[in-house]
């Protein structure tokens, strides 16, 4: 726990909940994926956290970003990095927003069918793309398939008619899954990849980039390698797959980079039982799944929890948050476990809030203000 936002919060005297994001544990783990994969660009996914903050830092240091909107694209802009370090990553643009990244200088665009190729085509003329291939996330908590990226046998002809109009078929891309646990997860994933290549050399097309995603995991309540382990086990994979040949390669690490540089301090509103017999008790927070604790859905993310009674004896109970709506329910299916001493009142703290918080916290439901967002 970083003793920088321990201080931080001794010192606040303002109400409601809050995440605190330590700027010298981001610096941190962006060193470490430059250390452990030092021939890949790193891209942060912006979506991850975008304070302006945590992009002034990774511009300073020469990240890259991987931008999923025009509004992300426009802060990362504005912390001076220019547009030849950004990728739009997002296979879902409108035309509109495609045409003013183009305007802006972007030049890298991902795609994974035909009719997105055919806006880039009309709107970023010239551009590299990038082709999105299917993964089935085994072994993420959070896993991104299904939405996102095309059959890998479909990959080659998407390409060929980015090429057949124009535009420059660049490589390929994945994504292995959100906190993504099973170190094989790439290896296969560079499998796929590596045959896309092959099946465009024999289309005379070669490919020059790999994206290989996000995915690399903050550890929460289970241990997870560190990222020198992924930097081994995605090399030991890139060179088996592609021998001599390596291609160009992009990692976007978001969660990874932030997740474990946050904490949130919440407040107990409520504690109850809904029979007099229940030994399950209710602990309601001043937070819930509409104020930035989406990722508890269906239990995916456990967070770890920390009270000013840890160490007294524990009992499990419900988790949910403050608003009038029945799914504002984190923790139900597996109840956690909280000192039985927890009173209304106490505040807690949540750890690894770095990304998905602020990004995920709604505007004014139920009343209740935005997640409050502290960079220090």
């Amino acid at each position: 726990m970083s003793e920088r936002i321990r201080e931080f919060l001794r010192r606040r005297d303002e109400d409601g909940p809050c995440v605190v994001v330590d700027l010298d544990i981001v610096r941190d783990n962006y060193h470490a994926f430059a250390r452990s994969l030092p021939d890949t660009s790193v891209y942060y996914a912006v979506k991850a956290n975008p304070a302006p903050e945590i992009l002034s830092l990774l511009e300073s240091l020469g990240s890259c970003f991987d931008c999923a909107s025009v509004g992300e694209i426009e802060m990362v802009l504005a912390t001076g990095a220019s547009a030849d370090r950004i990728s739009y990553g997002n296979t879902i643009k409108k035309e509109k927003d495609i045409a003013k990244a183009y305007a802006y200088g972007v030049r890298l665009f991902a795609v994974d069918c035909v009719e997105e190729v055919d806006k880039i085509a009309r709107s970023a003329p010239g551009s590299r793309v990038f082709c999105r291939v299917l993964c089935d996330g085994i072994g993420a908590e959070w896993p991104l398939s299904r939405k996102f990226g095309c059959d890998a046998d479909m990959a080659p002809d998407v390409l060929e008619y980015a090429h057949r109009l124009g535009l420059q078929a660049y490589g390929v891309s994945f994504h292995v899954g959100s906190q993504q646990a099973n170190l094989e997860a790439w290896d296969l994933a560079l499998a796929m990849a590596a045959g896309v290549f092959k099946e465009m050399a024999l289309r005379g097309i070669d490919l020059k980039m790999v994206n290989m995603g996000g995915g690399f995991p903050t550890r929460y309540l289970k241990d997870v390698p560190g990222v020198p382990t992924y930097g081994t086990a995605i090399f030991e994979a890139l060179c088996k797959h592609f021998g001599n040949r390596l291609p160009s390669t992009i990692i976007e690490p978001g969660r990874g980079m932030v997740g474990n540089a946050g904490m949130i301090e919440a407040e107990v509103v409520l504690i109850s039982r809904k029979s007099a017999d229940d030994e399950i008790r209710w602990v309601y927070l001043d937070i819930g799944k509409f104020s930035g604790l989406a990722e508890t859905m269906d239990e995916a993310i456990r967070y770890p929890i920390r009270t000013p009674k840890d160490g007294d004896r524990t009992a499990p109970c419900v988790l949910a948050g403050p608003t009038c709506d029945s799914v504002d329910v984190m923790y139900e299916k597996t109840p956690y476990e909280l000192p039985v001493s927890l009173s209304i009142g106490d505040k807690i703290l949540i750890e690894a809030c770095g990304a998905y918080t602020t990004t995920y916290s709604t505007v004014s439901f139920n009343g209740f203000a935005p997640l409050a967002s502290h960079v220090i």
